[in-house]
């Protein structure tokens, strides 16, 4: 579809989010997304218009390019404050392994924290509202389909390197291990709607 549209993969995916949320196509992991006969009165009028702002691919890639950056500048302007609300953050993500919930409250409060080490309450606004705008239907839709506990381990010892790096005082690794954390992130993300 993307090459007959001539439009990224990622527009795709995006738009399979929409039809599906609309009710239009049903999803099924590993098979394909398919369409659904509704009434001709469902057709219509749509049940969902998804919210307007970014895209989730869109939004992963720009907290790509920033927290990397982010990370890089709190492994030098770190306090040991700091790293003891990172870790806590850290530490609860691991107690909540198999609660989601509480699991998707501690990272992100692990990477609020990070970047309010850098002491940068503009990169601290960014950040908060690039979080912030991972919610609402689309989000949901994106999460039921590609959350799992596997995700969850694979966050945790992402975030341990990440962690570790700050702790090291090291810029260049902080940076390589938020980039490598959040690029799988997009990379597994991307290949659920294959």
């Amino acid at each position: 579809m993307a090459e007959q549209f001539e439009v990224s993969r990622t527009s795709v995916r995006e738009a399979i989010i929409a039809l599906e949320l609309q009710g239009a196509v049903e999803v099924r992991g590993g098979s394909g997304a398919y369409a659904i006969q509704t009434p001709a009165t469902a057709t219509q009028t749509p049940v969902f218009m998804p919210e307007a702002g970014p895209g989730p691919f869109e939004l992963l890639r720009a907290r790509c390019l920033i927290e990397s950056e982010i990370a890089s500048v709190a492994a030098e302007t770190r306090k040991d404050a700091d790293l003891d609300r990172i870790f806590e953050a850290l530490a609860d993500m691991r107690l909540h392994m198999d609660d989601k919930v509480a699991n998707e409250a501690a990272d992100r409060r692990f990477h609020l924290h990070i970047v309010e080490s850098t002491g940068n309450s503009v990169l601290l606004q960014m950040v908060t509202a690039m979080w912030d705008h991972a919610k609402g239907p689309v989000w949901a839709k994106i999460d039921q389909h590609f959350h799992s506990p596997a995700l969850r381990e694979s966050s945790q010892e992402d975030h341990q390197r990440v962690f570790d790096a700050l702790v090291a005082r090291d810029p260049v690794a902080a940076r390589a291990a938020m980039r490598a954390h959040l690029e799988r992130v997009i990379k597994e993300f991307a290949q659920a709607w294959r």
